[in-house]
Formats: C-alpha cells, structure tokens, sequence
C-alpha cells in the first residue's frame, strides 16, 4: 500500500526548494529582463513575454540553487545562511544539484523552442557567469569578486532585449551597464553589514580585504557612476521626461544614503542602503516601463 505524503511535510519541501531559488533575487532580475523587454520593443507577443519570464527564472533559479550547494560549507559557518536548506539539514547537496541543473536545462529548451537562440544562449551564458566565474573563482579568490561578478546579474537584461528584438544594440547594453555598475554598491553594503561572517569563512569581500572604510568611500564612488549612467537613456533617445525625473530623485535618495553610510558606520545605515538599493533598482526599471508604455 502507497502512503500519501502528509500535506505539511509537501509544503515545507516545496517551501525548501523555493528558498533554494532566492526567489526575492529571482523577481528582481526577472522584473529588469521585463523591462528590457518593453524599453525595446512594447508591441512584444505575450507568447515570447511568458516564455522569456519562465525561461530567464529558471535559469536564474537554477543558478541559485547551484550557489547554494558549491557554498554549503560556507553557508553552514555563516549566521546569515546557516538555516539556509542544504547546511540545515533539510535538502540533501546532490539532490540541490539535481535541481539547479534540471532547472536551467528547462530554461535552455524553453527560451530555444518558443524565443530564439540568442536569449538562450545568453540565459545559459549568465547561470555559467554566476555559478562557474563568480562562486568558483571570483568569489573565493579575489577581492574584486563583486565587481567583475555583477556581469551574471546583469545578464537578465540581454536576455529580455534579445528576445524581445532576436538581437542587442547599444541600448541594451547601457542597461547591462546600469545594472553591471549598481551591484557593487548594493552587494558591498551587505559585506559591510555582515562582514564578522565573511572574515570568518576567508572569503576576501571588499570589507574583510580593504576595510570597512574604504568600502564605504567605493560604494560613494560607485553610487556616483550609476547615476550618471542612469541618465544617459534621455539624451540618448531611449526614455523621455518622466524616467529622467525619476532617475534623478532616485539617484539623489541613492547618493544621500551613501553619504550617511559613509559618515555612519553602523549597522543600521548600512542595512538602510543595502534595503535602499534594492528599492532603488526596482523603482528604476519601473519607471523604464512607465514612461515607454504611457508617455
């Protein structure tokens, strides 16, 4: 006789391999390939658009969850991550594989049967870039890990563009650009809030290689950049009035919390600019939408 898998244990499972995902990371980078999607091209069919958005999460997804298994000897040593599901004991590391793997196989046949190769090629070069360059090499390695890992994060935002227009142009990568340029702010704050974790797994983050000041003057001068590069869409021709607008109050809320971070060192500034960051880019590309769709 089959037992029936009691409905509670299904649901702290399903909720497991959810978080095996980082779901919040996933909405995020999805929300960006949607808006590159409809900055080049809001005539897009809603056949692509589903597919380009189940593609690019699985893809995502999968890439997550692979990070979390190369990084469960860290994550077991780390306060932040040490109930993550693989170092708590609840998903076994190879079944994490299994699923990370399968989960970007999909999104390969996905994005090749019903978009095109481009955006496929792309979703696959951007899990490679995260799981292989960044966790295997960048991350453990260098102190620089950050900033030439931010390429797997905008990756995203290519993939929506090409699947939207079969190719990339120069605006397509001015989002890459955008994005590429606002990881290391956003991910510095981070180390610099949990930096006690990361000096004690040896993983040479800004903080724990440079210290914790020099961290806050780069994530001031990396700030400083993103800006300007988030108005350059205006004079380009890419967005009109209302996304410049919205750039520049963003980007003066963006530079403020910097400043402070940088005159404050505790844990709540930076808790308030790493929260902020990621408000930030998400206000960002929606008004990229706003303004294509109704201005």
């Amino acid at each position: 006789m089959i037992k029936s898998i009691p409905a509670s244990t299904f649901s702290s499972t399903f909720r497991d391999y959810l978080a095996l995902t980082k779901p919040r990371i996933v909405a995020l980078l999805i929300f960006t390939t949607i808006a590159a999607m409809i900055v080049a091209r809001p005539t897009v069919g809603l056949n692509i658009f589903l597919a380009t958005v189940m593609g690019g999460s699985f893809a995502a997804a999968g890439a997550s969850a692979i990070n979390q298994y190369i990084d469960r000897e860290i994550d077991a040593q780390m306060s932040r991550t040490k109930n993550r599901p693989i170092p708590g004991g609840r998903i076994r590391p190879v079944n994490a594989l299994i699923f990370g793997l399968a989960l970007i196989a999909w999104s390969t046949f996905i994005l090749l049967v019903m978009v095109n190769e481009m955006a496929a090629l792309l979703a696959l070069i951007g899990a490679a870039y995260y799981v292989l360059l960044y966790t295997l090499i960048l991350k453990r390695n260098t102190a620089l890990n950050i900033i030439i890992g931010g390429g797997a994060g905008a990756m995203p935002v290519l993939v929506g563009w090409a699947a939207a227009t079969g190719g990339l142009s120069f605006q397509a990568y001015l989002l890459f650009a955008i994005i590429f340029f606002w990881t290391p702010p956003h991910s510095w704050a981070l180390a610099v809030l949990v930096n006690a974790d990361y000096e004690r797994v040896d993983i040479p983050m800004l903080p724990v290689a440079h210290g914790a000041e020099f961290t806050r003057l780069q994530i001031v001068w990396y700030s400083l950049q993103l800006v300007i590069l988030t108005l350059l869409p205006f004079p380009l021709g890419m967005l009109g009035m209302f996304y410049l607008g919205a750039a520049l109050l963003l980007g003066a809320g963006l530079m403020w919390k910097s400043f402070v971070l940088l005159q404050a060192a505790t844990k709540l500034t930076a808790r308030q600019m790493y929260k902020y960051s990621s408000l930030y880019l998400a206000l960002l590309f929606l008004a990229m939408i706003i303004d294509k769709v109704f201005f």
